[in-house]
Order: C-alpha cells, then sequence, then structure tokens
C-alpha cells in the first residue's frame, strides 16, 4: 500500500485480514452440512451461496472515499510494469542482427 501512495483509514482496512477471515467463515457455515459433494460445479454454487450470505454482514468499506485513489494507483503501476525495455539478452540479438 505504501509503494502505490494509499495511507490512512483504506491502508488500515486493506492490510486487515478480517474482512476474508469473516467471508470464508460464512462460507464455511453455510457449506457446512453438505455430506457428498457431487462436482466442482456444486463446491462453486454453494461457495457463491455463502458469499452472498457473508455480504449482508458487510459494512461499507473504511476509507472508501479514497478507492478512486487506490484505482488509479494499481493502473498506474500496472502500466509502468507492461513498459519496461526488454530484458538486456535480447538487446544484445537486436544489436548483432
Amino acid at each position: 500500500m505504501t509503494r502505490l501512495g494509499i495511507r490512512g483509514a483504506l491502508k488500515r482496512t486493506l492490510e486487515s485480514t478480517n474482512p476474508c477471515e469473516s467471508m470464508i467463515e460464512c462460507v464455511r457455515r453455510t457449506s457446512r452440512n453438505v455430506k457428498h459433494w457431487q462436482s466442482g460445479d456444486m463446491a462453486l454454487r454453494w461457495t457463491a451461496a455463502g458469499m452472498l450470505e457473508a455480504e449482508q454482514q458487510f459494512r461499507r468499506v473504511i476509507g472508501y472515499r479514497d478507492l478512486a485513489k487506490l484505482a488509479v494507483a494499481v493502473e498506474r503501476d500496472l502500466t509502468a510494469k507492461t513498459n519496461l525495455s526488454p530484458p538486456a539478452e535480447q538487446d544484445a540479438t537486436l544489436v548483432t542482427a
């Protein structure tokens, strides 16, 4: 988060694992009575049902006003990483060709 320039309440919220752990617990609680898993699709459906159940318990993200800044920072970081110059080996072969 520091590299992206995110500070304050949003940084504290995103550093915490509590929201993820809460969602995982809701998924476990929702699917714990399933005894015979028939397929991967069935597991995905029960996981989605648990996530929808967890959604009802979610509150507003603390620091949500900075989410737009986070999106811009992530996009800028991805763009910078994709615009890197090619490795030195490729440069050497282009010069000798």
